[in-house]
């Protein structure tokens, strides 16, 4: 192995840019009661696409996952910026709820699926050593950027519409995207981190797992369903956040919007500050405690009558433990599976992500709030337990060998 001359935190710059604007839209919940008050669509059907834009993200990762593989990320993260921005600017243009779908929710949501796992997968890559901390990093732009942008959005609505501010979005995204693939380098195939060597327990190198042969596994059924279970809490509250604040708890717009920020930041903090945690105690320990802290969360807000404040707090720990799951499950597929195929692999497993947000949003709009958290909450202790079964797989010709991450801790 060798090492690079490329300063390998440009690589990050680049992948906080782009992770930024597509994170954008977790802040969708500010676009909810304007697009109702402009065009007289029931709540339920404006909430749907976020959903939908989550779904499509999510498919879409597959492909372009399996993509950037073979090809690199630069060009995959560009055509994914290109493809947001199109569907935002005819987004601008829709009349109808099934026009917000298709141009928001599907051209959209695949532009954002395209350029998602690009940054996630090379970081990974350039950070052996950090596979945790780095993984953290690169997705808490994601998180962040419903809290950058929300300013910014909440400035062009009121000056200018809603629709219009599809429009002046759709062109300032993709600059940005773009801008940041350019800094998306691969690092040499035997590259290793200067002053850094694997541990010595290291007998052998985690195998790179081929899609299919990750499909045989039962270790990634388990982990999809973490995955799925973890993620309802979180996008439930995301997607809803404004009306869980003025329907649930009885606040006036203004304060209810400030949950928005609050999510952001706790969710961006959440994706480093697990992920770090992660690297230290292992990723099944610091996952346990995340679904244990989320349904405590879940329950807090099912079960008491919630103020100001503690809305706040509890928005802000289930943004918290969301961003955790966002920086561990990738950092758990390179524990398990290997870095070569990780794009197409982790694509496979953040459909989990995907269905959640067409679940999560479901069950919270389909009855009470109170029992939604009840039952997001238990959704979470299940995804605890599960945690409990889950040991490094072995490749069906390796069995009997003894493998352990390839320098990077334990995952359990």
């Amino acid at each position: 192995m060798r090492e690079t001359k490329i300063n390998r935190w440009r690589v990050v710059v680049g992948a906080v840019l782009i992770q930024v604007c597509l994170g954008a839209i977790y802040a969708w919940s500010l676009f909810n009661q304007p697009l109702i008050e402009k065009f007289g669509w029931h709540s339920e059907d404006v909430v749907l696409t976020f959903s939908i834009t989550i779904a499509v993200f999510a498919a879409f990762t597959i492909l372009a996952g399996k993509v950037q593989d073979r090809i690199g990320p630069r060009w995959v993260a560009t055509a994914g910026g290109l493809l947001l921005g199109l569907g935002l600017i005819l987004a601008s243009r829709a009349t109808t709820i099934w026009e917000l779908y298709l141009f928001y929710g599907i051209i959209g949501g695949a532009g954002i699926g395209t350029a998602y796992v690009c940054p996630l997968a090379t970081c990974v890559k350039w950070f052996p050593d950090k596979r945790g901390l780095i993984s953290g990093v690169a997705v808490a732009g994601f998180g962040a950027g419903s809290l950058l942008f929300k300013p910014v959005i909440l400035f062009l609505i009121s000056n200018f519409g809603v629709s219009e501010t599809f429009m002046y979005l759709g062109i300032i995204y993709p600059l940005a995207i773009v801008l940041g693939a350019q800094f998306l380098i691969l690092p040499p195939a035997d590259y290793v981190p200067k002053g850094w060597t694997p541990p010595e327990n290291s007998k052998a190198p985690v195998s790179n797992f081929t899609s299919g042969q990750m499909l045989k596994t039962y270790q990634f059924y388990i982990m999809w369903f973490m995955y799925l279970l973890g993620c309802v809490a979180g996008l439930m509250v995301i997607s809803l956040a404004v009306n869980i604040g003025t329907d649930f708890v009885g606040l006036g717009p203004a304060l209810a919007a400030n949950a928005v920020i609050a999510i952001a930041i706790f969710n961006a903090a959440g994706r480093v500050a697990w992920g770090t945690l992660s690297d230290m105690l292992g990723r099944i320990n610091a996952l346990v405690v995340m679904y244990i802290l989320t349904a405590s969360t879940m329950f807090y807000m099912g079960t008491m009558t919630l103020g100001y404040l503690g809305f706040m707090i509890a928005v802000s720990l289930a943004g918290f433990c969301f961003g955790g799951f966002l920086a561990l499950f990738p950092s758990l597929t390179a524990d398990y599976y290997g870095i070569r195929n990780m794009g197409g692999n982790y694509g496979l497993v953040y459909q989990a992500y995907g269905l959640a947000a067409i679940v999560g949003p479901r069950i919270a709009t389909s009855m009470e709030f109170a029992s939604a958290f009840m039952i997001a909450g238990i959704l979470s202790v299940a995804a605890a337990v599960m945690a409990f079964l889950l040991k490094p797989p072995v490749l069906a010709e390796e069995a009997g060998t003894t493998r352990i991450g390839e320098g990077s801790p334990k995952p359990s």
